[in-house]
């Protein structure tokens, strides 16, 4: 037997998971550029905190300041805040900032709340048990801060736009609508009202449409999608709806095919972004085959939003081939208000089923099934849930026969086609 080891359940263990296939089957992986890339150490952090990127330091920056907010990304972001968290600590203590005037908010967009457990995943227990830790809403308690000038309507968390030294915590890795997550999305949609995020997440073919343009026309050249940049709309105006709140200092991870730190970049939100976004195009790039009978899509970063993975399995299946998506999410898939699905025939405002007409047929292997997820993964009736690695094997070899070619992505979700990357 071929064995082939894939990382999983970043929350719950950070372990791998181990696939085996026939000796005869043509099996390869394809991991992203950066898969192996060493974690930083403290030097490397402390070095990123003492070299901001177009601002001050946060040092420098909270001898003037009274209050201190630190926004940070949730748990659908693979951001692991808790090991750079107690050096921004230092820098605030040290210069002035008493723990009695820090706290944190968690940047949900339009995601369910989180509880003490995912705190303390993300943040760390010492950080939950010392300091005040809020949930954001972005049906209430919000600030109109102005609007873009798309005309995006922004409202801001208000505890945020209270205090005086505005922080924030998140990851750079490809994003289907902005390129790259990161950034100015921690504020729009991270911590910005309904309404905002609403307008923002429709801009695009809004955009399209006022061009003459119908979306499925202009998606191909698009430039909106996984690894796009230039000119890219949404992206554009998050940066628009960051610079009203006043976000002070952004601080942006790039991550290892572990979902390790290894890069940190610091200061000014898109100045920094900018900086970061040159690496990730490095970490991220992947050079997919094409043509294959059967994809395997592993998703670790964000094996809650694990349709993201799709994506590039699509691109990389023959016409009429298998997918099979590791969606091992003990907490299943996530709530989006807006693209979730609340009901049999309910869902969000911009709720829309997913199918895949190239592809012949769906395995979703999850230790963690459920009848019908909460985030579209695909069509329910066009999906097939296994529990045991032995049953998707079995289900393959009834469709797969001879010597099948099998491609590998160990992190599919935050990979992206070298070939796809504008910037």
């Amino acid at each position: 037997m071929i064995e082939v080891s894939v990382p999983t359940l970043l929350w719950y263990g950070d372990t791998s998971l181990c696939l085996r296939f026939p000796s005869e089957w043509k099996v390869k992986a394809y991991p992203m550029d950066g898969d192996s890339l060493p974690p930083l150490d403290d030097k490397g952090i402390k070095t990123a905190f003492s070299n901001p990127i177009g601002s001050k330091t946060i040092g420098e920056l909270a001898k003037t300041r009274k209050e201190a907010v630190i926004v940070v990304d949730d748990m659908t972001r693979p951001t692991r805040a808790y090991r750079f968290i107690p050096f921004l600590l230092k820098e605030l203590n040290d210069n002035g900032i008493s723990d009695d005037h820090i706290r944190f908010i968690v940047a949900l967009g339009m995601h369910s709340a989180a509880d003490r457990v995912d705190f303390v995943k993300k943040l760390g227990k010492e950080v939950v048990e010392q300091f005040p830790v809020y949930n954001h809403n972005p049906f209430g308690y919000l600030t109109h801060v102005g609007d873009t000038s798309r005309g995006t309507p922004v409202h801001i968390n208000s505890e945020f736009m209270a205090c005086d030294l505005r922080i924030a915590i998140g990851c750079i890795v490809p994003h289907p609508i902005t390129g790259f997550g990161g950034g100015p999305k921690i504020i729009l949609p991270g911590i910005a009202g309904f309404d905002s995020i609403r307008y923002n997440h429709s801009i695009h073919p809004r955009f399209l449409l006022e061009q003459g343009q119908t979306v499925v026309e202009a998606m191909p050249n698009s430039s909106a999608g996984w690894g796009k940049l230039a000119g890219n709309i949404p992206q554009l105006d998050a940066e628009e709806a960051a610079k009203l709140s006043g976000l002070n200092v952004k601080i942006d991870a790039i991550l290892n095919g572990r979902c390790q730190t290894s890069g940190l970049f610091v200061g000014d939100v898109s100045k920094a972004f900018s900086a970061g976004v040159k690496m990730a195009t490095k970490v991220y790039a992947t050079h997919p085959p094409s043509d294959v009978d059967i994809v395997v899509a592993n998703t670790f970063a964000k094996s809650n939003e694990a349709g993201l993975a799709m994506w590039l399995a699509e691109r990389t299946v023959r016409e009429g081939g298998t997918v099979v998506l590791i969606a091992n999410a003990p907490d299943g898939q996530c709530t989006h208000y807006l693209y979730g699905k609340f009901g049999k025939n309910i869902g969000g405002r911009l709720f829309s089923g997913k199918r895949y007409p190239k592809i012949g047929k769906v395995i979703v292997f999850s230790q963690y099934p459920v009848k019908e997820p909460l985030l579209a993964i695909g069509a329910p009736n066009e999906m097939i849930w296994l529990k045991e690695w032995n049953d998707v094997l079995e289900e393959l070899q009834k469709t797969h026969s001879g010597t099948p070619t099998v491609a590998i992505y160990p992190t599919t979700e935050i990979q992206v086609s070298s070939e796809e990357i504008r910037l």
